[in-house]
């Protein structure tokens, strides 16, 4: 008898059946290792050795993978709020708040690409919709009106579930050459100058080209700082 291989080990170890979690799963690693660009149905397919075909057992197409890969991302941010330290809302809603909010960016920072697939997305996913209604009931809890809850909604906007949206991505399209970086200095001296100041050292950090860690706890504190005061005022 011939000895055995570990070749002969592995064809033996019984196949991980596939499925639809294992499929978003799979989705999310690859855009987590390679970019979101890179999530293709052919990569998917040798993300997790198969042929492309027997994907669309299981997800119909690329949106319903997408689609697929917010709903685990969702998911991971509701179990890290759950999970969060924070005080009650009765307590101290704005530490609750806090709390639940730098959490939920935590699992983005895993998921960089994250933020902006959440924002692309032309349908509300329900997990969206609890993680809201969360929110409003903590604020709710806190000594919030409806109306308040309503406005706090909108002033914190992406920002309650752990991003700041941005305008647009200077990276995307730096100047040619020096002189148009000049002429652009001329042009705009003061977006020049504060962009030549501004210091972003913590990529670790930091979802987008204004939304490093520090910019976004500084924007966070002034919103929950305003609203404690127009709650407290009883607006």
């Amino acid at each position: 008898m011939s000895p055995r291989t570990d070749a002969d080990e592995l064809t033996e170890r019984p196949r991980v059946p596939l499925s639809r979690r294992r499929v978003l799963r799979a989705a999310v690693r690859l855009a987590d290792r390679d970019g979101l660009e890179s999530l293709t149905m052919r990569r998917l397919a040798q993300e997790v050795g198969v042929e492309a075909m027997s994907l669309y057992h299981h997800v119909a197409n690329k949106e319903a993978v997408l689609d697929g890969v917010v709903e685990v991302v969702l998911d991971e941010i509701m179990t890290a709020v759950r999970e969060a330290e924070a005080p009650p809302p009765e307590r101290d809603w704005r530490a609750a708040l806090r709390a639940r909010i730098l959490a939920a960016r935590d699992v983005l920072l895993r998921h960089r690409w994250a933020p902006g697939l959440l924002g692309a997305r032309t349908t509300m996913n329900p997990v969206v919709i609890a993680y809201y209604d969360q929110v409003v009931g903590l604020l709710r809890a806190g000594g919030f009106s409806f109306d308040l809850a309503h406005r706090a909604l909108h002033v914190l906007g992406s920002r309650a579930l752990g991003f700041a949206q941005e305008l647009f991505q200077p990276g995307e399209a730096q100047p040619a050459d020096a002189a148009m970086a000049e002429q652009m200095a001329d042009r705009f001296p003061n977006l020049a100058g504060m962009l030549a100041d501004a210091v972003h050292d913590d990529p670790d950090g930091t979802l987008g080209f204004c939304d490093d860690q520090f910019e976004f706890e500084f924007a966070l504190d002034l919103i929950l700082e305003g609203l404690e005061r127009r709650r407290a005022a009883g607006a």
